[in-house]
């Protein structure tokens, strides 16, 4: 199979931190240096997509903004088609500049929550907060349910767990936005303007990234690095295309899959 599109994550696959995963850079201009098209969707929360291509490009990466896809980007979008007009934002306050359309208000009643991660300051009192807008009839929309995150120091609880609590507590489903959520996937392709069948993904979430993308109808090839831990070999219900050790890997990889 000869693929003319990439998905690709970012935290885990091109970079841990502020440090790009080794050869990633090199990697990359090497994939662009192909003709591929390239698309870059993360579940991070923590940053407006402007940062984001920023901090990649501080990096040595040659990314541009618009070809960034986040979960706020997608529940700007989402929250548009629900009618949305008031909203109360539970995650960084800087993705506020990707909410640009919509009123944030931290008091009063809203027609929606939106959820991001907000790392330790998931306390009780904020949680509690969340859970009285959404019993009074918010719409809770989810920026991602990932399970786990790499932080400074190591595999930790992310957005996930907290989202689940919220659910359970409200007796609500929310809606989530970012991977491994289809209709993502299906923006980041509508904007290659290519096929799924045409389209890899690569990530380091056995979930998030690789059963999001398999549902999808793409492949999906999971790197060693970020994320990946030695278990998820044995997932009961997520078996990625191929695994390679990581980013560098990909151009070798891709030359033995050509027609």
């Amino acid at each position: 199979m000869t693929f003319r599109g990439l998905l690709l994550d970012l935290e885990g696959v091109l970079h841990q931190g502020d440090a790009p995963i080794p050869g990633a850079v090199e990697a990359l201009r090497n994939l662009q240096g192909r003709g591929l098209a390239i698309r870059y969707l993360t579940n991070t929360t923590t940053r407006p997509r402007r940062a984001i291509a920023g901090r990649l490009q501080a990096m040595g990466f040659r990314v541009e903004t618009a070809e960034i896809f986040t979960p706020t980007a997608a529940a700007a979008r989402l929250l548009a088609g629900l009618g949305a007009r008031r909203i109360h934002l539970a995650a960084a306050p800087e993705l506020a500049e990707d909410l640009a359309d919509f009123a944030i208000m931290d008091q009063g009643a809203v027609d929606a929550v939106v959820m991001g991660d907000l790392y330790k300051d998931f306390t009780w009192d904020r949680l509690n907060g969340l859970f009285q807008r959404i019993a009074a009839g918010a719409e809770l929309v989810a920026l991602h349910k990932n399970r786990v995150s790499r932080r400074e120091a190591g595999i930790a609880l992310d957005l996930g767990p907290f989202v689940a609590a919220l659910e359970y507590a409200a007796e609500v489903q929310a809606r989530v936005v970012g991977k491994p959520a289809k209709d993502f996937f299906g923006l980041a392709l509508g904007s290659l303007g290519l096929a799924p069948q045409e389209v890899l993904m690569v990530g380091d979430d056995i979930e998030a990234d690789i059963g999001g993308a398999l549902a999808a109808g793409l492949a999906a090839v999971q790197v060693k690095t970020g994320k990946y831990r030695p278990q998820d070999d044995g997932h009961p219900n997520v078996t990625p295309t191929a695994r390679i050790a990581s980013i560098a890997g990909l151009s070798d990889w891709l030359a033995g899959q050509a027609d």
